[in-house]
Order: structure tokens, then C-alpha cells, then sequence
């Protein structure tokens, strides 16, 4: 008997984001990307994620809203899971630095940032 719900098997293991760390109010913390890639190394099983960047995640809120990618920029705080989403969507981005992104860790990105905000506050709609 299997004492794990992941297996090589074929359970499916569906995670919701690859971020690596996530900050708070006490500093930098793992997320969910750490966790999972402590599981899958443990289980050998990739997991599938279903938040941003994931093309599928970002083509269903922008058909629920009723909107195009040319027409929609997305807010994001970090360049290595965020930003990417949106340049793969071909959608403008914001990046905002109240995440895990440093200014001067942008430019070791091949991608870049549309417009780049030290948070949401700056940014003016309309």
C-alpha cells in the first residue's frame, strides 16, 4: 500500500504557480514552486502549473473578460514567472516592485518589462 498521493503512476500533480519564494511582511518565503519542486524530486513527477505563466490560465481569464491580449497589460511583481507570462501572451506588463524583483535584476532578463512601477499605486488608469 502507497502511502503518498503522488505517484509514478499516473496521478496527476497540479500545482498553482512556479514561484519560487513569495515576500511578506517578515521577508522572502518559499512558495508554492519551492514546495512543488520538493515534491516532485521526492516523487519524480513534474508538476503541472496552472497559474501564470501558463498560456491556458491567461488565454481563459482574458476569454472570461471578454477582452484581447492587444487591449489588456498584466500587473505582475515578478520577472522570472509574471513578466514572462505576459510576453508570451503578447501583452503589455507592468511590473511593479513590491514583489521579489530588484530594479537591478531586470536587465539580466532577455525580456523586458513594458512599464516598470515601484508599486500599484503609481499606476494610473484611464
Amino acid at each position: 500500500m502507497k502511502n503518498y498521493l503522488i505517484d509514478m503512476d499516473g496521478v496527476r500533480f497540479v500545482a498553482t504557480n512556479p514561484d519560487p519564494s513569495r515576500p511578506t511582511a517578515m521577508g522572502i518565503v518559499p512558495a508554492c514552486g519551492a514546495v512543488a519542486a520538493m515534491i516532485e524530486k521526492a516523487t519524480g513527477v513534474e508538476p503541472f502549473f496552472i497559474g501564470k505563466p501558463n498560456p491556458l490560465m491567461v488565454r481563459t481569464a482574458l476569454n472570461y473578460l471578454g477582452v484581447h491580449s492587444e487591449e489588456t497589460i498584466i500587473v505582475c511583481d515578478r520577472m522570472d514567472t509574471d513578466i514572462i507570462g505576459g510576453v508570451q501572451n503578447g501583452m503589455d506588463s507592468i511590473l511593479v516592485l513590491t514583489g521579489v524583483t530588484k530594479p537591478e535584476q531586470i536587465e539580466r532578463y532577455s525580456y523586458i518589462p513594458t512599464y516598470v512601477y515601484n508599486s500599484v499605486a503609481e499606476i494610473e488608469v484611464g
